[in-house]
């Protein structure tokens, strides 16, 4: 399907909409999806040790792709808050992954579910017998309790899905209407949606995995986490935008320009995300307090330390190196590759994070985890791709698209 009238900013005769593929993707998403964490579940059963090995598999999946459209969000509002041009083209996209939200809610039941029904086997904190005695989980069981984490999760899904609805749907309105006042509408919206973001994207990488080891805090948590999502989007437009012009589509309106931006900002954003590691490391370090060294204790005097020192390397200096170069950026099969292996060492950097709290001392892997990722992920896919196969690919009608279509990097 091409674009329908001349009152559309996009290049004439471009492809726009995924039409079929979207169904024949679903398809294989909710396949996967059902078929791999079945099995996961299957095994989970079969391992006779209270689900505990496939519950931190699937805290590790859905935290993995609870990011992508956490990433995608913050992506949609940036654009409306700041009123920037250069990657309008590629908003649609990111629309497309916050989709996926009312999927990840009914995921997130996997996790809520086990504990209000009484599984210890993922949170300490949910075991009466472990927090008995001990005087920090005693005084953080306030807050650390099955009821209210559940709360909060509602609270935060509540807060993405609401958001991402209503800038997807404004989107897809000025597609059809063309009307400039929904982008003023959507830019007043964008300042306490961006509040309303970083509150729940913080507070629920604190949930979800900073309670894994309770008796440690880093305030600086939220702004981790969130530098994983920010990472996997512009890593995920730059592959996105890749797939769709290998399939005919958007062959004309994204062009290399809109990858060397996407790849400046998955450099930029890992970075950041080393920066702040480094920062949480070091303070921690420096003051020595041993209820602030729980975390890295195991990550850096047992088998993890390999890990530890993968990550650094993998995550920062392989990266550094390998994406600084204006040719990698303005190379999109190039480009695609690197975001992939970002993409993975994101996945690696949340299995470092997950992991050690299934197990100290040693480092594990089991077949349960691919598993997981997989099946969380076919359903991910089946999620975002709701409201592809009837919506542009582009915000066809946004006043800042035509300044996209032409953005030069300088």
């Amino acid at each position: 399907m091409t674009t329908p009238t001349t009152m559309d900013n996009a290049p004439a005769n471009e492809k726009l909409y995924l039409g079929p593929l979207a169904t024949r993707l679903k398809g294989m998403g909710m396949t996967l999806g059902v078929l791999c964490l079945g099995a996961a579940v299957v095994w989970g059963l079969m391992l006779g040790d209270d689900m505990r090995r496939f519950m931190h598999s699937y805290l590790l999946a859905f935290t993995y792709f609870l990011s992508f459209a956490l990433g995608g969000l913050f992506f949609v509002v940036m654009l409306h808050l700041t009123s920037s041009t250069a990657l309008v083209v590629q908003r649609r996209l990111a629309e497309i992954l916050t989709a996926a939200f009312p999927m990840l809610f009914v995921l997130s039941l996997g996790i809520i579910i086990p504990l209000w029904v009484g599984n210890k086997s993922l949170y300490v904190w949910s075991d009466p017998d472990a927090v008995r005695g001990d005087h920090v989980l005693e005084a953080k069981a306030g807050y650390l309790n099955a009821p209210f984490f559940a709360i909060r999760m509602l609270i935060y899904f509540t807060v993405w899905m609401v958001l991402s609805r209503y800038f997807l749907k404004r989107s897809v309105e000025q597609d059809t209407s063309g009307d400039p006042a929904l982008s003023a509408r959507m830019k007043k919206v964008a300042g306490p949606a961006m509040i309303l973001y970083a509150l729940s994207t913080a507070w629920a990488g604190f949930d979800l995995l900073m309670s894994l080891t309770p008796h440690w805090f880093s305030t600086i948590w939220g702004v981790y986490f969130f530098a994983g999502c920010a990472i996997s989007v512009y890593c995920l437009l730059a592959i996105m935008s890749f797939a769709l012009q290998k399939s005919g589509r958007v062959t004309k309106s994204i062009t290399v320009e809109h990858y060397h931006d996407d790849g400046k900002m998955a450099n930029a954003f890992t970075l950041f995300w080393a920066y702040i590691c480094f920062s949480q490391f070091m303070l921690i370090w420096v003051a020595n307090i041993p209820e602030e060294t729980t975390f890295f204790r195991p990550r850096m005097f047992t088998e993890w330390k390999w890990i530890s020192i993968a990550v650094i390397v993998l995550h920062f200096c392989v990266p550094f190196v390998g994406m600084m170069s204006r040719h990698v950026k303005r190379n999109p099969p190039l480009l695609a590759l690197w975001c992939m292996y970002m993409l993975g060492v994101h996945l690696f950097d949340l299995y470092w994070i997950v992991m050690p709290a299934f197990s100290p001392e040693k480092i594990v892997i089991h077949p349960i985890d691919f598993l997981c990722v997989a099946g969380v992920g076919g359903l991910f896919l089946f999620g975002a791709l709701s409201v592809a196969g009837s919506a542009r690919l582009i915000p066809v009608r946004d006043p800042k698209l035509r300044t996209s279509l032409h953005f030069i990097n300088q």
